[in-house]
C-alpha cells in the first residue's frame, strides 16, 4: 500500500473500530481507548510501530487497568485511565489554554504519519499533556518536542521519554522561545479547540518562531453546537487560518477521549503557513 494511502485507511478504520468499540464497552474507564494488538489487513501498520504505541500506553501512569477484546473483527488491547487530578492540575495554571484531554494513541499516530508524508520533518506538541503526539512523531522517524506547563504532566512525559526520546519541556508554550530549537519544516500540533483558547495559544507559537517558508499546522477542531461556532468555519480555525495567513490542508477526523461518547470524530485541521514571514 503507497503511503500516503495509508494515512487514509488507517483513519477511516479507526473511525469504525471507534464506534464498534463505542457500542460494546460496558467498562467503568473514566477514559478509554483500544490499540490492535497486531498488525492486520484493517490496519497495516508497523509492527515495530505498534508495539512502541502500546509501551507507552502500558507504561503511562494515566492509565490504571488493560486487557485484550476483539472489537469487530480486530484483536486489540483496551486501555483504561483516569485524568481526573491531571486535568484539576492542568487548570490551575493561569497560562492554561485548554485542560488536559488525550486523543487516541492511534489518533496520534496517524496525525504523525500525515505531516510525515506531507513532507515535515519535525513535530512539536504544543500544549502537549502527557506527550503522545509527540512520542508518535518520533516513532513515525521525525524529530519531536513537547511543550506543556504543568509539572506533573511533563513528569509523565519524563519518564516515558526512555522509550523514545521526544524532548519535553515544561514551559508555558504561548512564550516558549521556538527559535532556540533550530526547527526546520515543523509540524505544530496545537493543544486546545478555538473556542477554548486555542487560538491564542497558536497566536503565541507564532510570536515566538522565526518566519519560515513552510511550517505545518495541526488544529484540533469541533462541530458541537455547545461551542461557538465560527463565521469562517473550519472547525472552528476558519478565521485564525485566514487571519494569519495560512494555507488549509485538509480536516481529518480522528478519535479522541472527549468525543468517546459522541457519533463525530474530532476534527484535525492540517494547514501551512504561506511565504517568508511571520505573518504577526
Amino acid at each position: 500500500m503507497r503511503r500516503d494511502c495509508l494515512v487514509d485507511h488507517l483513519a477511516k478504520n479507526l473511525a469504525v473500530l471507534k464506534r464498534e468499540f463505542a457500542e460494546e464497552y460496558d467498562g467503568a474507564g473514566h477514559i478509554q481507548e483500544v490499540i490492535p494488538t497486531s498488525k492486520s489487513e484493517r490496519f497495516p501498520m508497523d509492527s515495530h510501530d505498534l508495539e512502541l504505541l502500546h509501551r507507552f500506553a502500558g507504561s503511562n501512569p494515566i492509565h490504571y487497568n488493560s486487557f485484550e477484546k476483539t472489537v469487530g473483527d480486530t484483536p486489540c488491547t483496551v486501555y483504561e485511565g483516569d485524568i481526573n487530578r491531571y486535568w484539576l492540575n492542568s487548570i490551575q495554571h493561569d497560562s492554561s489554554h485548554a485542560p488536559f484531554s488525550p486523543t487516541w494513541m492511534m489518533s496520534a499516530y496517524v496525525g504523525s504519519l500525515f505531516v510525515r508524508e506531507l513532507g515535515y520533518g519535525q513535530v512539536v506538541d504544543v500544549g502537549s499533556g502527557d506527550g503522545r503526539i509527540a512520542f508518535c512523531g518520533r516513532v513515525a522517524g521525525m524529530e519531536s518536542y513537547s511543550i506543556d506547563v504543568d509539572e506533573m504532566l511533563v513528569g509523565i512525559q519524563n519518564s516515558l521519554s526512555d522509550i523514545l526520546d521526544f524532548h519535553p519541556f515544561c514551559s508555558d508554550a504561548a512564550s516558549f522561545d521556538y527559535s532556540a530549537l533550530d526547527l526546520e519544516r515543523p509540524a505544530f500540533f496545537i493543544g486546545g479547540l478555538a473556542q477554548m483558547g486555542g487560538s491564542d495559544l497558536a497566536a503565541g507559537v507564532m510570536r515566538g518562531m522565526p518566519g519560515r517558508v513552510d511550517a505545518g499546522w495541526v488544529f484540533a477542531g469541533t462541530r458541537s453546537q455547545k461551542y461557538r461556532p465560527d463565521p469562517k468555519n473550519e472547525a472552528g480555525w476558519g478565521t485564525f487560518i485566514d487571519e494569519n495567513g495560512l494555507e488549509l490542508i485538509r480536516t481529518v477526523s480522528l478519535p479522541t477521549a472527549w468525543t468517546f461518547g459522541e457519533p463525530d470524530d474530532t476534527p484535525y485541521v492540517f494547514a501551512r503557513t504561506l511565504g517568508n514571514s511571520n505573518p504577526n
